[in-house]
């Protein structure tokens, strides 16, 4: 039995991609290791939506070819692997075959071909129509959390964002494929699912009958005229409320795009305890010039309506966002208008980079006129702002009880659980074994840099 280790770079979809993968070729004959010295197969998931991410699978390949060891089959697969192709056999040596990001359903036939002998094997095709979706239990990363993809692609075409050129064109999944794998899932005992895309709430389902789902027992009837049974002003919001309606514990979204978030979402959480109260809305930049020069297609006012509309919940939601630094021609005064926006925002996480070229974008043709030093500086401050103001949204959390899924043992601390409140905060806690897998009420204590601590208050 041939031994595969699955390296995985980026997002959420890549994870995803990478479980699916396991599970197919789990399925097939392969053993999945997490231990890369017994590894007769290498596959590494790859992202390229920053200069960062390819110069660390050059160094990842380089690493594994001169181990010293015997050589193992070598396979790229994900947004490098679909954007460079056959090119990578020439760039990087030793590489062996490459999958693009809808062929990774055919990388067993790939391994195959390598080890009867093929060389420089590629496969960037597009999907197949019986493409399963399903991820065997054994292969998630998490026991009680899970990654369900309700979309791919992007039809965006941010002028810095690659994503439309390596994941295509949005394409959405049948409501009713989503709501069998909630209720799969629900089976499996797992009690939180993600709904992921690179916009979520873009979903458009596909024209066409959406027959009833049936998993393990448990129906979610959904007619055939689609999700017209569930009100919603989007189909995004319906479909919140199809999943939220199979009983699921814990729902969660990843990533919305400004231009497409409804009201009606937020009016989704309020109505139904299961959507849980946390928003990913990135707003790049707090420069409208620059937002138009990105091609975001919002301007601040519009979002800062949208960040109205989600502190006015009753659900206290919480907020994360992406945010650019350095974007070609960002002035000065660009970027202070952006240290306004995080400071108006409070947001409680923001994930923050410096503007690196992506070849085959229409940035990348923009000159790069904000020098590193400026880059760097303009990153360090906004990174100071954003922490000011994101302990200040974290007080607001101490002292008060939180329901928290008890995912892992902690890699710090004996005897201590780490988790995931219903706002996406990481919360660790002194507990044992038996509590994993729990919904745990933890009291929070202390508050530190990314996470909460606190003590446990209950059980559900």
């Amino acid at each position: 039995m041939k031994k595969v280790y699955l390296e995985t770079f980026g997002c959420q979809m890549n994870v995803s991609d990478s479980e699916r993968v396991a599970t197919s070729l789990a399925s097939r004959g392969f053993e999945i290791t997490p231990n890369e010295e017994l590894a007769d197969i290498f596959l590494l998931n790859t992202c390229s939506v920053r200069e960062k991410a390819e110069h660390k699978l050059y160094a990842r390949v380089g690493r594994i070819r001169n181990s010293g060891r015997e050589k193992p089959v070598i396979g790229i697969m994900g947004c490098v692997a679909q954007l460079e192709g056959e090119t990578l056999f020439k760039k990087i040596s030793g590489v062996d075959f490459v999958i693009g990001t809808k062929a990774v359903g055919r990388v067993k036939e790939a391994i195959d071909r390598v080890l009867d002998g093929d060389r420089d094997v590629a496969d960037l095709g597009e999907r197949e129509r019986n493409y399963d979706w399903s991820v065997s239990d054994a292969q998630r990363n998490s026991p009680y959390v899970a990654f369900v993809p309700i979309i791919e692609g992007c039809n965006k075409f941010c002028t810095y964002c690659i994503v439309p050129f390596s994941r295509g064109r949005e394409v959405s999944l049948p409501a009713s494929e989503i709501i069998r794998q909630v209720l799969e899932l629900r089976r499996q005992s797992v009690k939180e699912v993600h709904l992921i895309g690179q916009n979520v709430n873009s979903y458009r389902p596909p024209s066409g009958s959406e027959p009833s789902a049936v998993a393990g027992g448990l129906t979610q009837s959904i007619d055939n005229s689609g999700l017209e049974k569930f009100r919603g002003a989007t189909p995004f919001s319906k479909l919140l409320r199809a999943v939220a309606a199979t009983g699921i514990e814990r729902i969660k979204f990843n990533t919305s795009f400004p231009r497409d978030f409804h009201a009606d979402i937020v009016d989704a959480i309020n109505e139904n305890e299961n959507l849980c109260n946390w928003v990913h809305l990135p707003v790049q930049s707090g420069s409208n010039r620059i937002l138009k020069t990105m091609r975001r297609g919002h301007t601040i006012e519009s979002y800062l309506k949208k960040i109205d509309n989600l502190k006015a919940s009753k659900r206290e939601i919480s907020l994360t966002t992406d945010i650019i630094v350095g974007f070609p021609g960002e002035t000065v005064e660009d970027f202070e208008e952006t240290v306004k926006v995080v400071e108006y925002c409070g947001y409680d996480a923001a994930y923050i980079f410096k503007y690196s070229p992506r070849p085959g974008t229409p940035a990348f043709k923009m000159a790069d006129d904000v020098t590193a030093e400026e880059k760097t500086e303009r990153f360090q401050r906004l990174e100071t702002v954003q922490r000011n103001s994101q302990n200040k949204a974290l007080r607001r959390y101490l002292n008060k009880t939180l329901e928290v899924l008890a995912e892992k043992p902690s890699s710090r601390v004996a005897e201590q659980l780490s988790g995931h409140s219903t706002c996406h905060k990481v919360v660790n806690f002194q507990g044992s074994a038996a509590m994993l897998g729990k919904i745990v009420n933890v009291k929070i204590s202390e508050i530190k840099a990314n996470s909460l601590y606190g003590e446990v208050a209950g059980i559900q």
